[in-house]
């Protein structure tokens, strides 16, 4: 997550209504979990969902390992604890799909950044922006660069039907608003497709070692 995309998380967290529920799937080490807790208003509940069983956390890293995933707690309850928000901040250690029934309620605001691989990415965003308000917020990370969340978000949220509205992206962090779209929901979509191609090529160079850099986000 870039200090850009960290800035536009904050502020999506600030705008939710006293009393109001924030929740984000895939929390790692604790940097989002830490901007959402410090900027959401006093009485909002903040959740974090992440089974911290070290899997997921990258195209080399897919399979679970205990030991990564013992770490990644660790060091998330102690960036918590550090930063100041760690009573803020509701861990639960469950997979997305497993947490549906443990969290309860609906959300003012949704973060995705959990696995990217297209099923689990798709699911997240179905089922978790089900919960969703009228009129809340989902953020979702690696759009329009990873290619299964790509084709999670259009296959879940490109239609006009989709009830959903396209708000725009800072780098791969794409925001969306709980409320019908229209024609120009879809081709704001489309009009992502040459970045996404432009990610896809970049990472394939970097992977080649034919290309030095940063992974896109």
């Amino acid at each position: 997550m870039t200090d850009a995309q960290a800035h536009r998380l904050w502020e999506c967290a600030a705008a939710v209504p006293a009393g109001g529920h924030v929740l984000e799937i895939g929390s790692f080490r604790g940097r989002s979990a830490i901007v959402l807790a410090r900027a959401a208003p006093e009485g909002a509940h903040v959740s974090a969902v992440d089974p911290h069983a070290g899997g997921d956390r990258g195209p080399q890293e897919i399979e679970p390992d205990r030991e990564r995933g013992e770490s990644d707690y660790a060091a998330f309850h102690a960036n918590l604890a550090r930063a100041g928000v760690a009573e803020r901040v509701r861990h639960v250690r469950l997979s997305s799909a497993d947490a549906l029934d443990e969290v309860q309620g609906p959300l003012d605001l949704l973060y995705v950044d959990g696995a990217h691989r297209y099923a689990p990415a798709r699911d997240d965003i179905a089922r978790w922006g089900g919960r969703v308000k009228p009129g809340g917020r989902m953020l979702i990370h690696d759009a329009f660069s990873s290619i299964g969340v790509t084709l999670a978000i259009l296959r879940v949220l490109l239609g006009p039907g989709s009830g959903w509205r396209y708000a725009g992206r800072t780098g791969s962090l794409a925001e969306y608003v709980h409320a019908p779209g229209g024609i120009r929901h879809t081709a704001r979509h489309l009009a992502e497709l040459p970045w996404f191609v432009r990610n896809v090529f970049v990472k394939v160079l970097i992977v080649l070692r034919l290309r030095k850099g940063s992974w896109p986000y």
